[in-house]
């Protein structure tokens, strides 16, 4: 099996307000689609990225946790929760750890509250 790339689905309500979110996030520059009923964002520089999210409407709320979730690994936690907080995701369970690996973990929700963690090595 030669697998070429990895994406993933979200599920939204408003898929607007979490595709803005997760490009402003992810820095996805491409959007395609029109969210009737997905958008398909991709072309990141972030290094080893995932190919593409594609948002998908749903009728239905969000009505348990996530099974699979996006863990952001970053340089410098506090900087990029706070900066995912501005864009209106929620701090969920606050910075823990070091744990596995000798990373910290925050767990947050993007608006529509999917969950995601942010990771970090810290070096202090």
């Amino acid at each position: 099996m030669e697998v070429r790339a990895i994406g993933t689905t979200l599920d939204a309500n408003d898929p607007d307000l979490i595709a803005d979110f997760w490009q402003k996030a992810i820095g996805y520059k491409t959007r395609v689609g029109d969210g009737q009923p997905y958008y398909t964002l991709s072309d990141s520089e972030v290094g080893r990225p995932l190919n593409h999210l594609t948002i998908q409407r749903v009728p239905e709320g969000k009505a348990a946790k996530h099974r699979l979730h996006l863990d952001l690994f970053v340089t410098d936690d506090v900087e990029a929760v706070a900066e995912l907080e501005a864009m209106g995701a929620k701090v969920i369970v606050p910075t823990s750890g070091p744990g596995h690996q000798g990373m910290t973990t925050t767990v947050m929700a993007d608006p529509e509250g999917g969950e995601f963690c942010v990771v970090c090595r810290r070096r202090d």
